[in-house]
């Protein structure tokens, strides 16, 4: 079981439109190889960046409104809202530094 809380239609404004912080949706599904092997690297990542931003994960086969809504067309997808908007995506599966990099380009610095 994962580290990294579901998020569903109904809590998606909740979990994710309305959070203060930046927050890293992985959309996947549990057939998919590439979701199974890319978790572990987001669950190390959360821990890394806790308290800096959110993370959730959706399963598409669940819930496939929220998943044509934001245009997820091939899985594992990782999009990070920031003020309830979508401001960047990485697509398949990536390392850790890639996951990283783009959650760090979009945190507020003092």
């Amino acid at each position: 079981m994962s580290a990294i809380p579901e998020t569903t239609q109904s809590t998606f404004q909740t979990d994710v439109l309305g959070s203060d912080k930046p927050v890293l949706v992985d959309f996947w599904a549990p057939w998919c190889g590439p979701c199974k092997m890319l978790a572990p690297v987001i669950e190390e990542v959360a821990g890394a960046m806790a308290g800096q931003a959110s993370f959730v994960k959706l399963n598409t086969d669940e819930h496939p409104n929220v998943a044509a809504e934001y245009h997820i067309s091939g899985i594992p997808t990782l999009i990070l809202f920031k003020g309830g908007q979508a401001v960047d995506r990485i697509v398949g599966f990536v390392p850790k530094s890639a996951i990283t990099s783009m959650i760090s380009k979009h945190l507020v610095t003092a």
